[in-house]
């Protein structure tokens, strides 16, 4: 899915987040996904952008659960880009 044309890896990514986000249940492939966001180019802004949109539609508890494990990968050494 990842090398089709039409769409680059950073929304790609961005929308594998929104997605994780309003499963609520997919927790460790979310923080996988924010990760990956940062490493091809998405921004910590645009992800927790992402992750508020997604209070309307996924629920709020959804979108804090998310946050809280976005703040852990950007808190934590690997979720830095490069690294």
């Amino acid at each position: 899915m990842y090398s089709r044309a039409g769409l680059d890896l950073r929304d790609r990514e961005l929308i594998t987040v929104a997605i994780c986000t309003a499963l609520g249940t997919a927790a460790p492939q979310l923080r996988l996904h924010i990760g990956g966001c940062l490493n091809v180019g998405g921004t910590r802004d645009e992800i927790v952008e992402v992750i508020t949109q997604m209070a309307v539609y996924a629920g709020f508890p959804a979108a804090l659960n998310a946050l809280a494990a976005a703040r852990e990968v950007f808190d934590s050494p690997a979720g830095e880009p490069g690294r």
